[in-house]
């Protein structure tokens, strides 16, 4: 059972101060060459050998992505002006472990070395897949690499030697983040039940914790529409339901009628209530539970996060996020991306969205926020861009990508504090003395910031050349604000 009046461990409104450089991690020193597999658990001849690191990046900026490695080299550039931030990669027990003692780790190995060259943190999710380690069928193959759902291990020693050499291995590259499975509220990830799921973190928890003691287990990551299930369904129970039907209906705006009745039109509570207990969505909450049963527990020690929906949806999830996470547990956005099939927004508005998006989750708390993807595929199955990218798939920036940038560079080493007075929303962040702001304003209304003496404003995207002194007008479009003072002082003009 879920304890009742969890303690908050995300503030919204009021004054927030998030230092990112105490949050993140700090620079270990020199590794060593990645140990040699313990006896219990060596990797045989035909193993890849182990990694010779030098020197860990920092998490020093909240603002980073997740690519596809294939494409690298084209998006090197780009990822350079992220540096400081973190990425995390997915790996299979099944996918390491084709056949049974024989263990490659040559491409995560590669992945490891390009991620601290690139100063960007790495953080693993490990899953199991589906294969001799695991027994049965997989029922779902996903992408050209035909990716299957996970099941449990059938030897669960074995499995903990499996985690205990992925750490050993990567702990020299300061690798200290592992989260365990992916999304498994859906079926297509996971073949387990709730219960057998946090066996399975509890297992791999004991074994991560041994092989690093300063390592951090990591949830699956609910999906963004679990997510959103779930913030329906809190309100529902707490007896607030026009508050729920809001919630859901804003939350999923873009997502009604896309997966047939999992994500329906809904337009009373007794009609959300029929939603929410579809199986799907019953699996949705469910797992939620038992992910926040793991956090309750202590054995999961970080929050992962996903999300895709519209920005206006965000300060509903940070409230659920804040009344169901534990106080001092962080959470961290591994994935967050713009889901808009057939979408119609062009680049300045698609653009606008994600700063609204990313900039409302760092001010509420989130102190790693990932887009996904860095850019889109192609030859992806939807045949479309259905998820926005920051850069072409040839790695050509888009504004969208400019803006992050912007967005890293203002925030990396600073502190976060989010702002929602006079009309503004945003964020700002702060180095000394010296404060950069991120605002829009909350209504159709403009609002007029006057000038003041070092005062400088600036679209986002443009080049830091335009940045011009005087009173600024800001409407909807986010509008970056830099001067001296704290962000209370910087608006203290507005009236």
């Amino acid at each position: 059972m879920r304890r009742p009046g969890r303690a908050r461990s995300l503030l919204l409104g009021g004054v927030l101060a998030l230092a990112l450089t105490a949050t993140a991690c700090s620079a270990d020193p020199a590794p060593e060459p990645a140990p040699s597999p313990s006896p219990a658990t060596d990797a045989p001849p035909t193993a890849s050998p182990g990694p010779a690191p030098s020197g860990a990046p920092v998490v020093g900026n909240p603002f980073g992505a997740r690519w596809d490695w294939a494409r690298y080299e084209q998006f090197t550039p780009y990822l350079k002006k992220l540096a400081g931030s973190a990425t995390y990669h997915e790996i299979s027990w099944c996918a390491i472990e084709k056949t049974e003692g024989n263990r490659n780790f040559t491409a995560l190995d590669r992945i490891a070395e390009r991620s601290r060259d690139l100063g960007i943190m790495l953080h693993i999710k490990i899953r199991t897949g589906m294969c001799w380690a695991t027994g049965g069928s997989p029922q779902f193959l996903r992408g050209q690499a035909n990716k299957t759902e996970s099941a449990m291990p059938q030897d669960m020693a074995a499995y903990q030697g499996f985690v205990t050499d992925v750490v050993k291995r990567y702990a020299p590259y300061g690798v200290r983040e592992y989260a365990i499975e992916n999304e498994v509220n859906a079926p297509q990830y996971w073949a387990g039940s709730p219960a057998d799921y946090k066996r399975l973190v509890a297992s791999a928890a004991e074994a991560i914790h041994a092989a690093d003691p300063q390592a951090k287990v990591v949830d699956s990551g609910i999906s963004s529409v679990g997510y959103g299930m779930g913030v329906a369904d809190r309100l529902l129970k707490a007896g607030q339901d026009d508050a729920a039907v809001t919630a859901y209906r804003t939350y999923f705006q873009r997502r009604i009628g896309t997966r047939g009745q999992k994500i329906p039109e809904v337009n009373d509570p007794a009609a959300l209530r029929a939603a929410l207990a579809n199986d799907q969505n019953s699996r949705n909450i469910a797992y939620l539970s038992a992910t926040e049963e793991l956090l309750d527990e202590g054995v999961v020690q970080i929050r992962q996060l996903h999300y895709y929906e519209h920005f206006a949806a965000v300060p509903a999830l940070l409230e659920y996020l804040r009344a169901e996470t534990p106080a001092g547990v962080p959470t961290q956005a591994w994935e967050v991306g713009q889901f808009w099939r057939d979408g119609d927004g062009d680049a300045a508005s698609r653009s606008d969205e994600m700063v609204k998006t990313v900039s409302q989750l760092v001010a509420g708390g989130i102190n790693q926020v990932l887009w996904l993807p860095l850019a889109y595929h192609p030859n992806n199955r939807a045949g479309a861009e259905v998820r926005y990218g920051l850069l072409d798939p040839d790695g050509t920036e888009r504004l969208a990508g400019t803006m992050m940038a912007e967005l890293a560079g203002a925030a990396k080493d600073a502190t976060v504090e989010p702002v929602a007075t006079k009309g503004l929303t945003g964020v700002a962040f702060r180095r000394g003395e010296q404060s950069t702001l991120v605002l829009w304003s909350a209504s159709a209304d403009a609002v007029s910031v006057p000038a003041a003496p070092g005062l400088t404003s600036g679209k986002l995207g443009t080049e830091a050349a335009s940045a011009r002194s005087g009173a600024v007008s800001i409407g909807t479009s986010p509008v970056l604000l830099a001067g001296t003072g704290d962000p209370a002082t910087i608006l203290s003009g507005v009236r």
